[in-house]
């Protein structure tokens, strides 16, 4: 089996797994057995179930919001981001929700902080403190609506979660990320 389906097919475990228990209680010994694949698979592809998750991330990522200034505006990218965490309800409200140092929030937190970081240092070379705390803050708060959407019942449509996060840009960083 290529490495990729062995992959989702262990994503796919999970996701079936938290339809009926939190992430925190789920086991690899549980994914394991419902994936009817062995624990030395699994550990050759992941450290443990968080690896696991943020790596089904990465996916999100790569589809979505990586996509801002290649392909799409960060109003595009970030309703995709949306978009996708919509369609997989179950799995993300139950990933947001763990409160494991590894987990989703934690990662989410540090890719749109890396990916905002880069872009604005393409465009003005090394951040200076201020815009460094500006993005910080925001992609502190941005994470923070993230997972209250996601646990609530993601009642807002996913461009209106965007437009609000969009308005949210302290006016320093807007400047230098509204032209994506």
């Amino acid at each position: 089996m290529e490495n990729n389906q062995t992959r989702y097919l262990f994503a796919q475990s999970i996701k079936d797994l938290m339809k009926h228990q939190s992430l925190d209680k789920i086991t690899v010994t549980d994914i394991v057995k419902h994936s009817g694949m062995t624990r030395q698979t699994f550990y050759r592809y992941f450290q443990d179930k968080y690896d696991l998750v943020n790596w089904y991330f990465e996916k999100l990522a790569d589809k979505s919001f990586r996509q801002i200034g290649n392909s799409s505006t960060l109003r595009e990218g970030l309703i995709k981001k949306f978009t996708f965490i919509l369609n997989d309800k179950v799995f993300f409200e139950q990933a947001f929700q763990s409160k494991d140092y590894n987990n989703v929030e934690n990662y989410d937190y540090q890719c749109i902080y890396d990916f905002y970081k880069n872009i604005i240092e393409k465009k003005i070379g090394k951040m200076p403190y201020d815009i460094a705390f500006l993005l910080e803050m925001y992609c502190h708060g941005s994470i923070t609506m993230t997972v209250n959407w996601a646990v609530s019942g993601m009642k807002e449509s996913p461009e209106m979660l965007s437009d609000l996060l969009i308005d949210a840009l302290p006016p320093k960083l807007e400047a230098l990320l509204s032209d994506l």
